[in-house]
């Protein structure tokens, strides 16, 4: 215990040296939310793929889908490396530069109403981001508290509140730029931690072929192609988290900060090994938990025979690591988690800052006073973030879902088309965005559908409305 305090404390305190050094190269707005946009391909890699998975996915969908799909829930891992990594730096990375530079804008709020010159899309997606990355940013917080109390001991919420204590103060050090730095670090500890956690846990099984005969055994099923909830709860998972990073706030951001187009290409390949390792690894351990957990060695992670997901994950990894190394998957979800929320906060804050104050309230607002603005509104995100936690709502799966889902269905149809394709309109952007947003919560709330199910046709309807509205309402307006 003692050893792990150790090394918590020199991590801390290397974070909040990474903090500190940022806040020294921070000279405006522009250098605190993009690095200066200026920042190279290894540190926008890693940044966008730390982003990309937190305890989120090591805590919560690891867990829970790996409980439920088996081996199956790996699809998931690789997808979301091939279409939310790679085909995303593919097909937006350098557009989204490109045309951020020649409209003037550094988000993705700001991005829409110059596009579609429409307040409306801009005030609707700032309130998105707003309201449902805040539920997302709980879930993460959730995750890690969970950590730390299975680590240490600690009640939930002294774990919340440390948490939350800790990435306001190193985030609204340095922003952006420390951020980007410090993820170089993480990623490195991710990428060392998930190679022991696999190497680990197939020798914990006596090898890879006694695992997958024990899953077998349990149910057939767990080893298929595709698991046992079958093909469309699948389906709609690979397709809200591979998908919603096309139009991700936190995510789309790292290119706005890219330093030219060779960042785009070379940090393409980083960025998609990482995600192939980092995602494979977690859905792959988190298949496991049949095999390596039970009520009578992981007490704590049932409630009357049947499983708590968000518990298991936790008590899976002290059952499959040695004592020895424990540690080392304690910082790899931490790291994978502060990456996570310092994205989030900084992308809320902005919005809250630039987009909401800067934009309707004091538009001559100097660049100190908004860097400032914007240090305060980032603290004041995660400060509701870690109330929510505090109430420790539903799943981690669940929460996730409908924010990723929220999200994606609010700016998927009017942000991709807007890049791509000079031909929709306003009318066509709104119409996707509300119903989209719309249909996701409606079947979520009133349908009875899970969160991951509502988000994919929450996202497939925005997509498909923008191109559909904006033909139709520039025939008819021609035809007037």
């Amino acid at each position: 215990m003692a050893i792990k305090i150790v090394i918590i404390a020199a991590y801390a305190l290397t974070i909040i040296g990474v903090g500190i050094l940022g806040l020294k190269k921070v000279r405006s707005y522009s250098d605190f939310l993009l690095g200066g946009g200026k920042v190279g391909p290894w540190m926008t890699a890693f940044s966008y793929g730390a982003a990309y998975f937190s305890a989120v996915l090591f805590i919560g969908f690891a867990g829970k889908i790996g409980w439920g799909f088996g081996y199956s829930g790996v699809w998931i891992g690789l997808i979301n490396a091939l279409v939310g990594t790679l085909a995303v730096w593919w097909i937006l990375g350098w557009k989204v530069k490109e045309k951020a530079t020649e409209m003037g804008v550094s988000t993705m709020n700001g991005f829409l109403q110059k596009r579609y010159n429409s307040k409306f899309l801009h005030i609707f997606s700032s309130l998105a981001i707003f309201i449902f990355l805040i539920p997302y940013t709980a879930a993460v917080f959730m995750g890690l508290s969970y950590l730390f109390t299975a680590n240490f001991g600690i009640a939930y919420w002294q774990a919340l509140l440390f948490m939350g204590f800790f990435t306001a103060l190193y985030l609204v050090l340095g922003g952006y730029r420390s951020m980007a730095m410090i993820d170089v670090i993480f990623s490195v500890i991710m990428i060392v931690g998930a190679v022991v956690l696999l190497f680990s846990t197939i020798a914990r099984g006596n090898g890879l072929g006694n695992i997958t005969a024990a899953l077998a055994a349990i149910n057939p099923k767990l080893t298929a192609v595709v698991g046992p909830p079958g093909f469309w709860p699948l389906f709609s998972l690979i397709f809200l988290t591979s998908v919603a990073p096309f139009a991700m706030p936190q995510l789309v951001q790292k290119f706005y900060a890219v330093k030219d187009k060779n960042t785009i290409k070379r940090g393409m390949i980083v960025s998609t090994l990482f995600a192939v390792i980092i995602g494979g690894v977690a859905y792959f351990v988190g298949a496991t938990g049949r095999v390596f957990l039970n009520p009578q060695n992981a007490p704590t992670a049932f409630d009357a025979g049947k499983p708590i997901f968000d518990r298991l994950m936790p008590e899976l990894l002290t059952n499959v690591i040695p004592a020895s190394l424990s540690i080392l998957m304690l910082l790899l979800i931490l790291s994978a988690s502060m990456s996570t929320l310092a994205a989030l906060v900084l992308i809320s804050g902005s919005t809250l800052a630039q987009d909401v104050y800067a934009g309707y309230f004091d538009p001559k607002i100097s660049d100190r006073k908004l860097t400032l603005l914007m240090r305060c509104m980032s603290a004041f995100f995660v400060l509701l973030s870690v109330i929510l936690a505090l109430f420790n709502i539903e799943t981690i799966v669940t929460v996730m879902g409908v924010s990723w889902g929220a999200i994606g269905s609010t700016f998927l149809g009017p942000f991709v088309w807007g890049l791509l394709n000079k031909k929709v309109n306003k009318v066509g952007a709104i119409s996707s965005s509300v119903l989209g947003l719309s249909t996701c919560l409606l079947l979520y709330y009133a349908g009875n559908m899970s969160s991951p199910e509502a988000g994919t046709i929450g996202m497939l309807v925005s997509l498909a409305v923008n191109p559909a509205v904006s033909f139709i309402y520039s025939a008819v307006k021609r035809d007037a």
